[in-house]
């Protein structure tokens, strides 16, 4: 079983083995300025076996206005959209995209937080894929026949707006914000209405979990530097927050390498809550 990350060379040879319903490949493949970026690339080639999952259709849930820019999906309609596309209960799920796992750490942390434990990101993505000379194809697989997978307990924690608003008091937590450095400081904010980030949180850019080749880097060095960023504190008292709940999951799963597991996703994270009207909001560097 897979439960972090997995190499194109194991991804193949679970492709050779697999039999009916063992394996799901999902391609996660997305760009927040083009969202119909992800289709065009899978269309144009992807891992053969793969189907594709779309971050604002499948991965998220309705938007109210308040509730972020990619809200979770109800747990129960992600449930049969994985059943769906194949997933059971003891289905090795992969996930890949062409973003460093930018998009593909969000469905591992989705799987885990339904309580399925065989789920893992494909290191590298696509683009590792491709230098190891497997194969691609345009071919669209066929509709599989569906799953039975369910709810079981959960692998993961979240905390909302509330929690960690009473943390600035407390700080009984340590937010961690995954988003890149200068919208962190409230500078070249193109996104979301409002520059900024919670008052407290500390910085942890997600790429920063990868090597120069677009690899998670070793176990070791991701236990080093988040335990820099955790400064004695737990992973169990951290919460990982980005713009909209994508990339917070990218620093979780980098946790979960490092072996330092039990932080909490906020999954409404800057997007939400930049959107509230007594929301405090802070500029400037990192402490």
């Amino acid at each position: 079983m897979f439960r972090t990350l997995i190499s194109p060379a194991e991804l193949a040879q679970l492709e050779a083995d697999a039999t009916a319903g063992s394996l799901l490949v999902l391609d996660c493949s997305f760009e927040l300025g083009d969202t119909g970026a992800g289709r065009r690339a899978y269309d144009e080639g992807h891992i053969p076996g793969a189907h594709y999952v779309h971050l604002e259709d499948t991965l998220s849930g309705p938007k109210t206005g308040c509730n972020g820019r990619h809200p979770l999906p109800a747990a129960k309609d992600f449930v049969l959209a994985m059943a769906a596309l194949g997933a059971s209960r003891h289905t090795q799920v992969v996930a890949y995209d062409n973003a460093g796992g930018m998009y593909a750490s969000r469905l591992w942390w989705l799987m885990r937080w339904l309580g399925h434990e065989a789920v893992a990101v494909l290191d590298g993505g696509l683009g590792a894929w491709k230098e190891a000379g497997l194969r691609v194809t345009r071919e669209v697989p066929s509709t599989p026949v569906a799953g039975d997978l369910s709810m079981l307990p959960s692998l993961t924690r979240t905390v909302d707006y509330a929690t960690v608003r009473a943390n600035i008091g407390t700080s009984a937590r340590l937010v961690v914000d995954a988003r890149a450095p200068d919208r962190y400081r409230g500078e070249n904010e193109t996104i979301d209405p409002v520059g900024g980030h919670i008052p407290g949180a500390r910085h942890r850019l997600f790429r920063d979990n990868l090597d120069a080749t677009g690899a998670f880097k070793p176990a070791a060095t991701l236990r080093e530097e988040f335990r820099g960023v955790l400064d004695g504190r737990q992973p169990t008292e951290l919460v990982s927050q980005c713009g909209s709940g994508v990339t917070a999951c990218h620093n979780l799963l980098a946790l979960e390498i490092a072996g330092l597991p039990g932080a909490a996703l906020y999954p409404g994270s800057w997007s939400e809550w930049c959107a509230q009207p007594d929301a405090p909001i802070a500029t400037g560097a990192a402490p």
